[in-house]
């Protein structure tokens, strides 16, 4: 019984090794990893909803007759809130461009509010809007470095599942499927916009 015990276990060490070889943990440990940097994404936009309605109002009572402005923001604010995305949507790339194009008008919407700020002088001299235009210009820092961390952790993931001996785990153990990336959605969105006066 001892010999054949020792046969078995001779014979369970290479598996084992090859096993460990397999990126059996790496998959796993690269997935939550994207999924942890997609999280922070959520919340960081999170951030800017909550702080939107503050922004509003406190522009509204000196702004009147940028009242469209203002709704269009709230309008953009409240569709981009209502698109969720869950970590099981990522593979899914029409779920992510619609969760990207909703944030993108809600962006676009507080380029022409914080545009129309400068147009009118009177409500730059405001203590509490400039503290708020700085809070939400810190939040859209904190979103685009949140983008660039998720995209190099999906970059990892996906190089990960892709490569051996990790792709051996990734296909067979877990069924593994490529993340996707946060991508621009405007076809301008590499070019700096223009403000008219």
């Amino acid at each position: 019984m001892t010999r054949a015990f020792s046969r078995m276990s001779l014979a369970l060490i290479p598996a084992l090794v090859a096993l460990s070889g397999c990126g059996v943990n790496s998959v796993p440990t690269a997935e939550e990893n994207a999924k942890a940097k997609w999280a922070n994404v959520q919340a960081d936009y999170q951030r800017r909803a909550d702080l939107i309605p503050n922004l509003v109002e406190t522009v509204k009572g000196y702004a009147k007759q940028e009242q469209a402005v203002l709704v269009q923001v709230t309008q953009a604010r409240a569709q981009a809130t209502a698109i969720n995305l869950t970590t099981g949507d990522l593979t899914d790339p029409a779920k992510v461009q619609r969760f990207q194009q909703a944030q993108g008008q809600l962006s676009a919407g507080l380029g022409r509010l914080l545009a129309t700020t400068e147009a009118y002088p009177q409500l730059r001299s405001n203590e509490n809007f400039l503290a708020l235009q700085s809070q939400l210009e810190g939040t859209e820092n904190r979103i685009n470095i949140s983008i660039k961390d998720y995209n190099e952790a999906v970059q990892a993931y996906n190089t990960t599942i892709r490569t051996f001996p990790s792709v051996v785990g990734a296909k067979l153990i877990y069924g593994a499927q490529p993340m996707q990336p946060y991508q621009a959605v405007s076809p301008n969105a590499d070019q700096a916009p223009k403000v008219k006066f």
